[in-house]
């Protein structure tokens, strides 16, 4: 059974890879409305991707007999001034949900929760994964800078990018 501080926990983390969803959401709709078709793809994905780790938490709450509760999701910003600064953002909210993670495997340690803490290694894996690829696409970025038609070729390798579902088969 799953002890009622990491349940409550949880429950908070589900919100906030809801919100995450929101967020990576709202990018993309920007994105799309800038013309950048892949890029906006790319977003898509990745908050398919926060859904999926939504779930994952739900799911691992209900498994461990405990209790689900859903609140309210805070709207996230909707207006950037440009990609590069869409990506440098997404980074910064990776940064924070890898500050969140440690802090549940902190706590999943202090309450001797230790199904909480293998179900969490995946992702301490995940967010090293995610800080990379958010900093690769703003290296990328930023050496393009000024360059429309280096951008170009920037958004079309973004829009290449596998659907969350494919890539989440394979973790």
């Amino acid at each position: 059974m799953i002890s009622k501080k990491v349940e409550k926990a949880f429950n908070e983390q589900i919100n906030a890879e809801m919100f995450s969803f929101y967020l990576y959401l709202a990018m993309s709709a920007w994105l799309a409305e800038k013309g950048f078709a892949g890029m906006s793809t790319w977003m898509k994905i990745q908050a398919d991707e926060e859904m999926i780790h939504a779930m994952k938490f739900y799911d691992h709450i209900l498994e461990r007999n405990g209790s689900v509760k859903l609140t309210a999701i805070e709207g996230p910003k909707i207006t950037w001034k440009a990609p590069l600064d869409i990506f440098k953002a997404a980074l910064e909210h990776e940064q924070m949900i890898t500050g969140r993670i440690n802090n549940l495997m902190k706590l999943s340690h202090e309450e001797s929760d230790y199904a909480s803490t293998s179900f969490l290694q995946w992702f301490v894996d995940e967010q090293v994964e995610e800080e990379a690829n958010a900093q690769n696409i703003i290296d990328q970025m930023s050496m393009v800078s000024g360059n429309p038609a280096a951008l170009f070729i920037v958004d079309r390798e973004l829009g290449a990018r596998p659907p969350a579902a494919a890539a989440d088969a394979t973790a």
